[in-house]
């Protein structure tokens, strides 16, 4: 199934029912009076928070959605039907947005979580409610009235505890691979990773975490180089950032400290709050140097970005080291 994590939804609740003209006529009941009942209410829109669903891609082909009108109303004090209010379902973890206002409206982040996008109008009033000491045979009734309408901007940010970040084959797609169940294609070319991959990573009995790999960011991706920045909204959500730096680059010209300063300026320019993140440097491809040039590039590339927090060397493709980042991992999340 294809990844599908924005779309544009269009919402229309249900218009209330029309109020009844009406007159009581009974045998020996000359003048009963008017008996006009209200219309019923329109049926609103909801948004519902639905597991088994990971993609918003439904939402491409069918984007309008109609909730039920309200029927009118009858004689005999008769209100009309109310219409049935319609509930869309979407992946946990979709945040929706008003799209001529930008207002956020909600995050339907657990499992049955509703949201309401549209609300019914309500059902015009029948004739008995004009009744007075001075209208006693009114006439008139209410119409009912529109329900709201609106254009939504549905994103889907996955719900994982540790995201990956890095650049393209930095190792990011090896490592989740190699920690979990999930197989995400592995290529030696840029941007094998098209579209974000979860895999629980298992620690021990009952102790487990989400991981997610991202598409790997370059220089100028938030101006659009490569494939963008518009995957790192589904590490909103994450409680903690794991960096990939690779320490053998096939390109030997390349440097990784410039490569990690890179990744950490988009991250600023994409979300301040995203960059004060709490991040992990995690130095991979160890397998690719001898113990003596493996222990002196790590040095230097930990000294020259001053970097003071935690730092792990591990090789995803071989294993080495991947259990003791993920138990510093669980430790961590715990």
């Amino acid at each position: 199934m294809k990844f599908v994590d924005e779309a544009m939804i269009k919402v229309v609740a249900g218009h209330g029912g029309r109020g009844a003209v009406g007159f009581r006529r009974e045998k020996f009941v000359p003048f009963g009076g008017p008996d006009g009942g209200d219309g019923g209410l329109g049926g609103s829109v909801w948004l519902r928070a639905q597991e088994g669903i990971n993609t918003l891609v439904d939402y491409r082909i069918r984007r309008t959605f109609r909730a039920q009108n309200g029927q009118p109303g009858g004689g005999q004090d008769c209100t009309g039907r109310g219409g049935e209010d319609l509930f869309v379902p979407v992946p946990v973890g979709t945040v929706v947005f008003d799209d001529e206002t930008g207002e956020l409206l909600g995050d339907l982040s657990t499992a049955g979580q509703t949201l309401l996008v549209a609300k019914g109008g309500k059902g015009g009033w029948g004739n008995q409610r004009f009744k007075s000491s001075t209208n006693r045979t009114p006439r008139q009734s209410g119409p009912g009235l529109p329900g709201e309408s609106r254009m939504l901007r549905a994103e889907l940010r996955l719900l994982a505890d540790v995201g990956l970040l890095g650049l393209p084959n930095a190792g990011k797609s090896t490592l989740i691979s190699a920690v979990s169940a999930a197989r995400p294609k592995v290529a030696d070319y840029p941007f094998t990773t098209l579209h974000p991959q979860l895999g629980v990573v298992a620690v021990g009995p009952f102790k487990s975490f989400v991981m997610a790999d991202i598409p790997g960011l370059i220089e100028g991706a938030a101006e659009g180089a490569g494939l963008g920045i518009r995957f790192l909204k589904h590490l909103q959500r994450t409680r903690l950032l794991l960096h990939l730096v690779d320490i053998a680059p096939l390109d030997p010209d390349a440097d990784p400290v410039e490569g990690a300063r890179a990744i950490v300026g988009e991250l600023r320019k994409f979300s301040p709050a995203l960059a004060k993140k709490k991040r992990w440097l995690v130095l991979n491809k160890i397998d690719l140097l001898p113990p003596e040039e493996r222990d002196r590039r790590c040095a230097e590339i930990v000294r020259r970005l001053r970097f003071r927090g935690p730092a792990f060397r591990i090789s995803g493709a071989t294993g080495e080291g991947t259990r003791e980042l993920c138990q510093a991992v669980m430790r961590q999340l715990d």
